[in-house]
């Protein structure tokens, strides 16, 4: 029996986003992991390969699969403070090539200060030139990112990008405020 037969890679993915708010930063952290529906999971998080062929399905269906205690595999980005007024973002982005036979990626970003579409753009962005460089592609880093956007669709090398981004304005309170964004694998 060889290694490769009992690797452990997973079938299906699917994106969620939550945010918690507590005066106990790790309550707060688990108050975002509920709102984004996998607070009963044990997660193990990982780095930004998104196998090749795993399907990614809608948030309700991946849901579903889910068990109390599973151990649960995640690429998770992670943002918290209490700081009052502060813009706090948590985003993942992903980058799907067109061949399936070949591995994708993911990428997490933290930030501070960045809205949902600059956040999301950004994380989008680095998974896309993480695939670019793996399929040869240029990708220009100083470019705005819709210029390289449609440089990659046009390659036919890279069939599709997206993001999944939660951003949250910390309340004058003194609470924590935890963003999250993940990308859950599921077997």
């Amino acid at each position: 029996m060889s290694f490769l037969s009992n690797s452990i890679v997973p079938k299906k993915m699917f994106f969620t986003k939550g945010v918690g708010i507590h005066k106990a930063e790790l309550r707060s952290f688990e108050l975002a992991l509920r709102d984004a529906g996998i607070e009963k999971c044990n997660l193990v998080t990982v780095s930004s390969i998104l196998p090749p062929g795993c399907q990614i399905i809608p948030r309700n269906e991946g849901i579903k699969q889910i068990q109390a205690g599973m151990v649960t595999f995640t690429v998770l980005a992670r943002s918290s403070s209490s700081e009052a007024h502060r813009l706090v973002a948590a985003s993942v982005g992903c980058a799907v090539p067109a061949d399936t036979s070949s591995y994708g990626y993911l990428s997490e970003h933290h930030g501070f200060g960045q809205n949902e579409k600059v956040s999301g753009d950004y994380a989008e962005d680095l998974a896309a030139a993480m695939l670019a460089s793996t399929l040869g592609l240029e990708f220009d880093e100083e470019k705005s990112w819709d210029e390289n956007k449609q440089i990659n669709h046009l390659s036919d090398k890279i069939v599709r990008t997206m993001n999944i981004t939660q951003t949250a304005v910390i309340g004058s309170d003194g609470a924590f405020t935890t963003v999250i964004a993940a990308a859950v694998f599921l077997f």
